[in-house]
């Protein structure tokens, strides 16, 4: 019946469809559809839609405030992130506590570097100035593999602090990467054809002598430094699995996504494993996940998926079952903060209305501006939106000239996410100014992806 007549399947969606109406009790439906899950991977169709870093705040503090959520986990770099987390915490320095998002310098600066994550973090620094010393502070983390020499440097300056005979074999072993400082595609590119060495095997060891420390303090103590001696060996695992991407990169696109999103989902159980420990270990901690939907919905329900490629929505699931709850966005129109191509400044683009036929067009045609749609609910309009149809996806490149090639994939919505937001009329987000930037910065954020 809806495939004779989509304007039908549109009518029947705008009957279970819940309209959103800027009030506060707005998301009580999704609160109720998301229960107990523990982790929360809410996504996004674009990284420079304004709707969806406003929307994606307030569902978090309200998830914080009522459902105890411990992290918020974002689609950015370990030590970059960690900039925002000590900020938030109340441990950052004179820089963090005047420029928390200082550390976001690489192109796409403006994917976290913008008023509306500034906003959240602010928010994020008086709730947790607000708690009484038992309650444990909400922290904010980061979980891509982009920020190699930044990692580093992390490591070095943890060990000078800790141990400083072992920051002297760190040294030597990171040396290897000395190559890398200007480029590290260029290392990636050598490395992966055997023109220069590669640098994974004094990487591994490093790896394994930060996990030997952890575990010599852990028995000469009794405790762990805190969040510390965790930051270090995650960034000493960045650097391991950086290492491998950009060789990985040279050998085509799906190993290059399985490595990153690997990578981040192992992150995301490491950090979730840590905070539960930090606090007696009774009880899982709960999680909320920011990326952008290519990473957060599962890959199986794509045609990304039929090529081979995971993602981190669909490792969650396949790990922690009924503990993860997927939340999707989408857009029809409007304009979108991006670059059109890499490196070029940043600008609010015009987003084209969706193609016909697509999922952004079928949700237009509801006439409702804003809502949430359960997708797990069992009726035969779910059931038809399980058919397989476009879907659109802008990461820091948005190319309209090109839109149907460059932005659409097939998906079938109801195995993708468990629920979904749209706003149909949307605007891009508002940039802060860029802080100095650094020295040997590695590949942009997002690269060759752009999602």
């Amino acid at each position: 019946m809806f495939q004779a007549n989509p304007s039908d399947l549109a009518s029947a969606l705008a009957l279970i469809a819940q309209p959103l109406k800027t009030t506060p009790d707005d998301y009580d439906i999704l609160l109720d559809s998301i229960g107990d899950a523990r982790l929360v991977l809410i996504g996004e169709a674009s990284h420079g839609t304004h709707e969806f870093y406003q929307e994606r705040a307030l569902i978090t503090r309200r998830l914080i405030e009522e459902k105890g959520f411990e992290a918020v986990a974002v689609e950015a770099d370990w030590p970059d992130a960690y900039r925002v987390n000590r900020f938030v915490k109340g441990e950052g320095d004179v820089l963090e506590a005047s420029d928390p998002l200082s550390g976001f310098r690489r192109f796409p600066q403006w994917m976290w570097r913008n008023t509306e994550v500034l906003d959240f973090a602010v928010w994020l620094r008086q709730w947790n100035d607000s708690l009484s010393d038992h309650r444990p502070k909400t922290g904010f983390y980061g979980l891509d593999l982009y920020g190699l020499h930044a990692s580093i440097d992390a490591v070095l300056r943890y060990l000078d602090r800790v141990d400083p005979e072992a920051a002297l074999r760190a040294r030597e072993r990171y040396a290897c990467f000395e190559g890398a400082k200007s480029d590290a595609t260029v290392y990636g590119y050598e490395a992966s054809l055997g023109l220069t060495e590669s640098c994974e095997e004094e990487a591994l060891r490093q790896l394994v002598e930060m996990r030997r420390i952890a575990t010599e303090r852990l028995a000469g103590q009794g405790r762990l430094d805190g969040d510390d001696q965790f930051e270090a060996e995650q960034n000493a695992r960045l650097i391991l699995d950086a290492e491998r991407y950009y060789r990985t990169m040279f050998r085509g696109r799906v190993d290059a996504w399985n490595l990153r999103d690997r990578h981040m989902a192992d992150t995301l159980d490491a950090l979730a494993e840590h905070l539960a420990l930090q606090r007696g270990g009774a009880v899982p901690a709960k999680v909320v996940v920011w990326e952008h939907n290519s990473h957060l919905g599962d890959a199986r329900a794509t045609e990304f998926g039929e090529w081979g490629e995971f993602n981190v929505g669909q490792l969650m699931r396949e790990r922690h079952g009924k503990q993860v709850y997927l939340l999707g966005m989408t857009t029809y129109t409007g304009n979108v903060m991006a670059a059109s191509d890499w490196g070029a400044a940043a600008e609010s683009i015009r987003v084209r209305p969706a193609l016909p036929n697509s999922y952004e067009a079928l949700f237009h045609d509801t006439g409702i501006e804003r809502f949430f749609l359960d997708l797990r609910l069992d009726n035969e309009v779910i059931e038809t939106l399980a058919e397989t149809r476009p879907e659109r996806a802008i990461g820091v490149i948005y190319r309209p000239e090109t839109e149907r090639a460059s932005h659409y994939f097939h998906s079938r919505l109801p195995a993708q996410f468990d629920g979904l937001l749209h706003f149909d009329h949307t605007h891009a987000v508002d940039p802060l100014g860029p802080p100095e930037p650094r020295l040997g910065d590695e590949v942009p954020e997002t690269f060759p992806s752009a999602v």
